[in-house]
């Protein structure tokens, strides 16, 4: 059973050992170990290394796994720390490239400049993600080190009602979708009297895009396990449920192996940390059904139910899991909280801006220069995420909308672009700030078949239990369908607006609350493009395959063959060196012919 003091002198100790502080004596590597740097090769760049290190006999450096660091775009990732020197950040580092870095950076004392990256932090404000990239999450020493558990020692000497109090005063906010005040939520669970209650973790993240929990539980699943202790002793429960999806085993490995080294210590489990508080913390995993996001759904199928919602009230507070009070939070909304009682409420509630505190995690990605991670302030410009974290759209394409809070998200055209990222102005908008997908898209992208995409995800999802969004969803879904297929009639939009009303508000649950939202907003802000499809019966994106036609340019072509050779359907005919012709009848417009062509002689287009 650890103490207070006991884990100071291991945060000491480990400081030193690790090589985590300003005083390391010795050399510091670590290679970006998530899902998307293993996906890249970094398990690969990761052998190799610690090869080499073996090879040379170099026993003063450390070489250790760590999370993402948000440079999704750039894995496998190596970060080296060199004593007295500034961290050098290598990307996209193979086996090969590895051994040069060894040989010239530790040897040399020459960093490889060609393969190092400068990450411009100057718009971002790690607070949920401040120790992933940097720590091992497969050591809890290296958590205590820069700080972990130092929150729940803190909560441990206040009474219950003084760490709402805290949480309440800080304006944390639900980062799992609606944005609930997390100090309420747990004031009311606190206020219900039972036998027992129950503390939730959601990481059942689903929607498309979507990779902001998984990295945190991949990168520092200490943090979640010390937020939820601190959480159950604030509601006076015993018991926790962490509810995350099957599809994420490495984040479910790291849950399962941090639980298990909290309990050794103490952290977990009977009187932690010799106090007359006893909490310990179990894994549910998910099937992969995006409904059991919504929290009663999520109950149910911990329950071994059915994952379906069930009316409210009463609320999850008073009655949620197995008929108990219960208090849900996300985990990004969990991975806010030791950071607030170790830096206080006043701090939090600095940053952000008036009715939206602190910082967003966001899964960037679409057609942006930099796919990844990053975390902002509240209130920063949409513009300055796009262009100055982002870098801007590939190959100098316009900006043409953003896709926030997932499929019950919305898109925000360019001309809100300005616009600051907060809870009540994407409401605003007609969008959401959602559990934190951030989607982009380019003038060469149709927001009809957007919301179609979004919508066909939303009905697949549907569990069905409620009629307006079973079949609610499915009628709106067979109209964009005519619609993309060029056989969308006038009146059309005024039929999905008047079933997206109808849906919005008689479906059960969020789901179904928001499905319509991404054919709302791009109707309200792209009606444009709805009507050229229905009247003048074109695709002005040329993405719809109904619209279009392919043609080979006459004096382009070289008559190579190429193309015929590529075709699937064998729908283009020519011999070599004579004339070659695409049969638009037997044409399934794949592009394929396009995307081979080496001289560019095929080109796509809306047919007249």
């Amino acid at each position: 059973m650890a103490t207070a003091q006991q884990i100071a002198k291991l945060r000491e100790q480990t400081l030193q050992r690790a090589n985590l502080d300003d005083s390391r004596q010795g050399i510091r590597i670590v290679v970006t170990m998530a899902t998307c740097g293993i996906a890249a090769g970094a398990q690969k760049v990761y052998e190799t290394l610690r090869k080499e290190i073996t090879r040379y006999g170099l026993n003063n450096v450390i070489v250790a796994p760590t999370g993402c660091n948000g440079l999704c775009h750039y894995e496998p990732i190596v970060d080296i720390y060199v004593p007295g020197k500034e961290k050098v950040t290598y990307v996209q580092v193979t086996a090969e490239k590895i051994k040069k870095i060894i040989a010239l950076h530790l040897f040399a004392g020459k960093p490889v400049l060609d393969y190092a990256y400068e990450k411009d932090m100057t718009y971002q404000m790690p607070i949920a993600l401040s120790n992933s990239g940097i720590i091992n999450p497969e050591s809890i020493e290296e958590y205590i080190a820069l700080g972990g558990y130092r929150a729940e020692i803190k909560a441990l000497d206040m009474k219950p009602e003084e760490v709402i109090a805290e949480i309440k005063a800080s304006g944390l906010r639900g980062r799992g979708g609606g944005g609930f005040l997390t100090g309420l939520k747990w004031e009311y669970t606190a206020r219900a009297e039972a036998d027992q209650k129950y503390v939730l973790c959601n990481a059942d993240e689903g929607d498309p895009g979507a990779f902001m929990d998984r990295s945190i539980l991949e990168g520092d699943p200490h943090k979640i396990i010390e937020a939820m202790s601190i959480a159950g002793y604030a509601i006076e429960a015993t018991c926790g449920f962490i509810y995350v999806r099957a599809e994420y085993p490495l984040a479910v490995k790291r849950l399962e192996l941090a639980i298990e080294q909290a309990r050794k210590l103490g952290l977990l489990g009977k009187n932690i940390l010799g106090k007359n508080f006893s909490f310990d913390l179990e894994i549910r995993l998910g099937a992969g059904a995006f409904v059991c996001g919504e929290e009663t759904a999520l109950m149910a199928s911990i329950e071994g139910k059915r994952g379906e919602p069930r009316p409210r009230p009463p609320f999850p507070a008073l009655k949620g899991l197995f008929n108990k009070p219960t208090l849900l939070n996300n985990v990004e909304t969990f991975a806010n909280v030791p950071m607030i009682l170790n830096n206080g409420a006043e701090w939090y509630s600095s940053i952000g801006t008036a009715k939206s505190k602190g910082t967003k995690v966001f899964a960037l990605g679409g057609k942006i220069n930099n796919t990844g991670l990053i975390e902002i302030p509240m209130g920063t410009r949409l513009g300055d995420v796009i262009y100055k974290i982002g870098g801007g759209i590939p190959k100098g394409k316009k900006f043409k909308a953003a896709q926030t809070g997932g499929p019950s998200g919305g898109c925000i055209p360019a001309d809100y672009i300005d616009s600051p990222i907060e809870y009540e102005t994407l409401i605003e908008l007609g969008s959401m700030m959602g559990s934190g997908g951030l989607i982009v898209m380019d003038e060469e992208t149709c927001m009809v078949d957007v919301a179609r995409f979004f919508l066909e995800f939303t009905v697949e999802e549907s569990c069905g239990k409620c009629p307006p969004c079973r079949i609610g969803t499915k009628r709106m879904l067979e109209l964009l369908a005519k619609i993309t297929n060029n056989e969308g009639q006038v009146g059309d939009l005024e039929k999905l607006e008047q079933l997206a009303k109808t849906i919005t508000a008689a479906s059960l649950c969020g789901l179904g609350q928001t499905a319509p939202n991404p054919v709302l907003s791009t109707i309200r802000y792209f009606r444009s493009e709805y009507e050229a499809h229905i009247i003048e019966r074109k695709c002005p994106a040329g993405v719809c395959k109904a619209f279009l036609e392919f043609t080979i340019i006459d004096d382009k072509c070289r008559k190579c063959g190429l193309c015929a050779r590529t075709c699937p359907v064998r729908a283009i005919t020519g011999k070599i060196k004579e004339q070659h012709v695409i049969d638009r009848e037997k044409c399934t417009k794949c592009g394929l012919c396009m995307s081979k062509c080496p001289v560019k002689a095929i080109q796509k287009k809306s047919r007249e």
